[in-house]
């Protein structure tokens, strides 16, 4: 008697299909990430020399510790640029297909207009619609249940900060109005 196969596939709809066309190889990432973190280390080492990397009468300086976290960042950095560019480029994987890249574009976009919408309309204003969209857009749920979702996360969320514990949280116009 073959044995049963208790494996429970669920297919997502939404998820990438595999025949979608590859965006960047692993190699041009690693490549590209090794120098920006290059450039990153450089200029924190820069600037921590500038202000000050020695040891002064009372201790180190501001800048003694990350200059050489930046150092470190630096080596490591040329260490896998140096690897990425040695290993053969037949060798080279998809990073990412043009569906992942639109997923992460769906999480990406809305959070970076979170961002900038905190600092006009306050965080909790930007939070319900942060929540809401995502649950509507990303997630497909009815519009009354990302609503009261989101509502019910930014009321918890204002009781447990401003209320509960007096934290001070960028607000907006709509807080203004209610007198916080």
């Amino acid at each position: 008697m073959p044995e049963a196969n208790n494996e429970i596939v669920v297919d997502d709809p939404q998820a990438p299909a595999d025949d979608s066309p590859a965006l960047a190889g692993d190699r041009k990432v690693e490549i590209v990430t090794s120098l920006l973190l290059l450039a990153f280390a450089a200029l924190m080492a820069f600037d921590n020399w500038r202000i000050g990397m020695g040891w002064a009468p009372d201790g180190p300086r501001a800048g003694y510790f990350p200059f050489y976290l930046s150092v470190i960042l630096g080596a490591a950095s040329l260490y896998g640029l140096v690897a990425c560019l040695v290993r053969r480029a037949r060798e080279d994987k998809t990073f990412v297909t043009r569906d992942q890249f639109r997923r992460v574009l769906q999480v990406f976009v809305p959070t970076c207009l979170f961002c900038l919408a905190t600092q006009w309309l306050g965080i909790y204003v930007a939070s319900l619609l942060l929540v809401a969209g995502f649950m509507r857009f990303v997630g497909r749920i009815a519009w009354w249940k990302s609503l009261l979702t989101s509502c019910v996360f930014t009321l918890a969320m204002f009781i447990t900060f401003d209320v509960a514990f007096d934290v001070i949280m960028p607000k907006g116009p709509l807080e203004a109005l209610f007198g916080h």
